[in-house]
């Protein structure tokens, strides 16, 4: 089973370079199990025991499924990110190097670990904006070949590299584009003609780097794979798959794959924007109920915010808590914070831990040590949205922002079979109680 479901979720890393392409591939596998498209800028047609999606930027998307008998629904919600850090280029791409070299101009999107991206093929893929007639349209782009690389400045000439290095994002990270031949409009035309279009068709483009190093599963029994954008495509995989398994007839399970996590979520498409508030609204509208009854769900409603977390190091266990720390392969991990940086708190942690001993699932326990600021996530953002009751959890990953990021392959299935109990599962309150059915 391991060996399966690593090899389908490699299947599917391969074909996200992007958070346009995540989302995308995320869309097919909707429509491929009976869900409907719908478009924020149309109206809502929904019912009971309809399955339908909704997209916004192309780079974020929210799935819903709503039982047969929604009388006293509530909301079943697993959000995840769509976007990982890279290097974004620049609308006017190339600089030019005593007329030898072709660059690109780049500038960083996120807190990658720059010396990850050096001496490695990279391509860049991403969307364009085509004018059709009077009409604009998206079209994705993915230069499948090696196209660029970032070269290392050799020892001899930084003798003390290995010293410590502050890298500059505006000098040392520009990849390397053309040679003498090269010039000035190579990409633009590159771009256009990934899109099948002439260059005067081009009105906009959100094009990034990415690695070109296929995903691998390796260890001495295979219990480790490694690829770009497991931060968190790792985690959007396994809950797309548990929410396309699991079903139930009273509440409405919810899917989010939200953009921009990695610069702060504060976009229109992010999961600090009105995204799911306005699909569960409309949910409720759309199901013909009071105002009322929305307030109602949501307070007896669930969301796990699914982002991965830091794996103990081998070579470095003194970065993790000493008992609060984690490993791969061990299981689904429960992120507690006491400034709320992670949103779990004791109701949300005992829902999820309910759920795990359901489903046969292992779960840990991880905090940042008390002396050193962890990043935050999904779930505290979204919360200051649509509060309800939510567990930040993960998987445990090593080198995380990595251009090549290292996960446990159990952990996969682990999750899968989680999400999938969440979402045949019932929660509502009442009398200040939550039940779980």
């Amino acid at each position: 089973m391991y060996r399966k479901i690593s090899q389908e979720m490699t299947e599917f890393l391969k074909e996200c370079p992007t958070a346009f392409h995540a989302v995308e591939k995320i869309r097919k596998e909707l429509e491929d199990n009976g869900y409907e498209r719908l478009r924020e800028n149309e109206e809502w047609e929904i019912k009971p025991g309809g399955k339908y999606f909704a997209t916004r930027n192309d780079s974020s998307i929210i799935a819903f499924s709503i039982g047969e008998k929604p009388e006293n629904y509530s909301f079943n919600i697993a959000a995840s990110h769509s976007d990982s850090p890279t290097f974004k280029v620049k609308e006017n791409a190339e600089l030019e190097v005593k007329k030898k070299y072709m660059q690109l101009n780049t500038e960083g999107y996120g807190g990658m670990l720059c010396a990850t991206w050096f001496d490695r093929p990279l391509s860049v893929a991403g969307r364009v904006i085509v004018k059709e007639k009077d009409h604009f349209v998206t079209r994705l782009v993915n230069i499948e070949r090696d196209l660029v690389m970032i070269p290392s400045v050799a020892i001899h000439m930084n003798r003390t590299i290995n010293d410590g290095y502050a890298y500059n994002k505006q000098v040392d990270m520009l990849p390397l584009f053309g040679g003498a031949e090269s010039k000035k409009g190579d990409f633009r035309k590159l771009i256009a003609e990934a899109a099948g279009v002439s260059e005067e068709y081009v009105y906009g483009s959100d094009i990034y780097l990415y690695n070109r190093q296929e995903p691998s599963v390796w260890g001495v029994r295979g219990e480790f794979i490694s690829s770009p954008h497991l931060d968190d495509l790792q985690c959007a995989y396994a809950s797309l798959k548990g929410f396309l398994e699991g079903q139930q007839e009273e509440s409405v399970n919810v899917y989010a794959c939200f953009d921009n996590e990695e610069v702060g979520s504060g976009t229109k498409q992010g999961a600090g924007s009105t995204f799911l508030y306005d699909t569960l609204r409309r949910i409720n509208m759309g199901l013909g109920k009071p105002e009322e009854d929305y307030y109602r769900a949501v307070a007896g409603s669930l969301m796990l915010s699914a982002d991965n977390a830091h794996a103990v190091h081998p070579n470095h266990p003194e970065k993790t808590d000493v008992e609060n720390c984690v490993y791969m392969n061990e299981g689904i991990v429960i992120k507690s914070h006491a400034g709320q940086k992670y949103t779990s708190d004791a109701v949300s942690i005992a829902l999820f831990r309910d759920i795990c001993e359901k489903a046969d699932v292992p779960v840990q326990f991880f905090a940042n040590r008390s002396d050193e600021a962890g990043g935050s996530t999904l779930g505290n953002i979204s919360s200051a949205k649509v509060s309800l009751n939510a567990v930040d959890i993960g998987l445990p990953q090593l080198a995380m922002h990595s251009a090549y990021e290292t996960a446990g392959v159990k952990d996969t299935c682990h999750m899968i079979r989680a999400m999938k109990q969440f979402f045949s599962t019932h929660f509502y309150e009442k009398d200040g109680s939550i039940f779980v059915t």
